[in-house]
């Protein structure tokens, strides 16, 4: 990555050659740049950031500050706050008119702070798998099944009838 100020001397030395007469294509080669790079880097005049996804960048002005961060994550684990997403505890700051921060700033400093988890009440919801039906073996379980099969008339429909193995996913049984 080339540093921004890098980046400007670059083109002030390549300027300055090209105006005491030395050709474009050289001087850039001199710098070991490529000339397409130079004439990207000056479109539109000025001196473009380095606009890749990994490029160094000044942290935005108006990004949180440590205290405020501190005093989103104090009121998400206070008891008042500390039951909900921050989706209801933005709404309820507002209602009182106190405005912290955004809903999405919310889930991202609980997110950095590993504190973005099942936060109501209720218990964790859980999946439910049927207990009381298995297969160990072919034949020991069948499913059925019924599919709505286009025909030829538009707006009729045939019926197919299907009984499924369980286990080895085999069709036992049809009828259209």
């Amino acid at each position: 990555m080339i540093r921004a100020s890098d980046r400007r001397k670059a083109v002030e030395l390549i300027k300055e050659a090209h105006t005491n007469g030395a050709r474009l294509f050289r001087a850039c080669q001199v710098l070991e740049i490529n000339i397409r790079t130079y004439q990207r880097w000056t479109l539109g005049g000025d001196v473009k950031e380095d606009g890749r996804p990994g490029a160094d960048r000044p942290s935005p002005s108006n990004r949180l500050k440590p205290a405020e961060r501190n005093r989103v994550l104090a009121i998400a684990n206070s008891p008042e706050y500390g039951s909900m997403p921050p989706a209801q505890i933005v709404a309820n700051l507002a209602d009182k008119g106190i405005y912290l921060a955004s809903e999405s700033s919310f889930y991202r400093i609980l997110r950095e702070n590993n504190q973005l988890h099942h936060r109501g009440r209720m218990a964790r919801r859980t999946s439910h798998r049927p207990t009381t039906h298995g297969a160990t073996a072919p034949n020991q379980l069948w499913s059925w099944d019924i599919s709505y099969l286009p025909s030829e008339i538009r707006g009729r429909w045939h019926r197919l009838y299907l009984i499924l193995d369980i286990f080895s996913r085999f069709i036992v049984g049809w009828e259209v």
